[in-house]
Parts: structure tokens; sequence; C-alpha cells
């Protein structure tokens, strides 16, 4: 059985830029959510027991066709969001260092020309979504809790919730802003251990 992850903060910890009752709608409920409906469909099928979160995810094709979309969206879900909560951080913000800063620079031109472009492809998702930041720095998206793992690549290093249910009570429909403040909270730490992890 999939559980609810522990927030690594208080629901009030990022509150400059994500309220506290965000986070708690977040995590509490909606996460909550992914997880429940993942273990009733996980629990109807004996051949998906006791296999991991990225298994299921990597094989969605071994998944009996009647779970396949439960197991695609709540599983998505509760991967997405378990991630999610690591990638901020109430210290989060600024920039990376080290090499993950020199990879970057190299790949985008400079730190901000890499915010703007990641920016620019979390503004252009058509509906909700997620923007993710490849271990070889490629910036992709995807639709609905969709994730990198379901298309064969590897799993992302830092990722970016855009569906309304994450900044509506704060931003109402300005993603923009939400974008923008998010940045303030992004926990590199977390996304350079992530970096160096893939490369060894």
């Amino acid at each position: 059985m999939f559980s609810l992850p522990d927030l690594p903060y208080s629901y009030d910890a990022l509150d400059k830029y994500i309220s506290k009752d965000i986070m708690y709608l977040h995590h509490a409920k909606h996460h909550q959510t992914y997880v429940d409906k993942l273990n009733a469909a996980v629990a109807s099928a004996p051949e998906l027991q006791g296999k991991s979160l990225e298994d299921l995810l990597t094989n969605l094709n071994s998944v009996p066709d009647a779970l396949r979309n439960a197991v695609r969206n709540h599983g998505g879900g509760h991967y997405n969001h378990s991630m999610f909560w690591q990638w901020m951080s109430p210290n989060g913000g600024g920039e990376p260092t080290g090499e993950l800063k020199a990879k970057i620079i190299e790949k985008y031109g400079s730190f901000q020309a890499f915010v703007d472009e990641f920016t620019t492809k979390a503004l252009a998702v058509f509906g909700s979504g997620w923007v993710w930041l490849q271990p070889n720095l490629d910036i992709l998206t995807t639709a609905n809790q969709d994730n990198p793992l379901m298309n064969g690549d590897k799993a992302p290093i830092l990722g970016l919730d855009i569906w309304e249910h994450a900044y509506y009570l704060d931003y109402k429909n300005k993603r923009d802003d939400y974008v923008k403040a998010w940045w303030n909270v992004v926990n590199w730490d977390f996304v350079d251990n992530l970096a160096r992890k893939n490369a060894t």
C-alpha cells in the first residue's frame, strides 16, 4: 500500500510565496486522493501488488487495460507530488552552485536564460500539467499527471506543478505570478543531489 509522505517542512513554511491554505489543500487533500485511488486500483489487481511506484509508471503497458488510466493518473499524481514537496524549501531560491550551475550556463547561456526558457514552457502548457528539468538539462512538459518516466525517459531532477490547484487560492488565474514566485522556493540542494546521483 502506498502512503502519503510527510512534508519536509510545515504547511506555512513557504507562506511568503505559497500560502498555508494552498499547501494544506494540495498535500492533505489532493495528494491524499491520488494515494487513495492508486491503492484502490492496485488492490484490485494482485499482479500489481508489491511493485514500486517507479515500476508501475515505467511499465504502464503491463498494467491491465481496465486499470491503466487509474494507475497513470493517480500513480503519476503520487510520484509527481512526492517529488514536488522536496523540490521546494523555505531555504530555497537563488541559484544552483558548482557543476550544476556551470552546466546550466553552458547549455542555456546564462542561468536567467534557463529560468526564462523554463518559465516560457510552463506558461505555454494548455490546461493542467507539469514542467520538468531532465538530467541532461532538457526541459520537457507533460499533460495532467504524466511524467517523463512514462515516456521511457529518465527521472527528472526538477519539476513544477502547474495545475490550478497548486496556485489558484493565492494567484487566481495568474499562472505567471505563481511561476515567478515559485523560483524563490526551489530547493537547489535537492536538485543538485539528484543531478549528482544521475551522473554516477
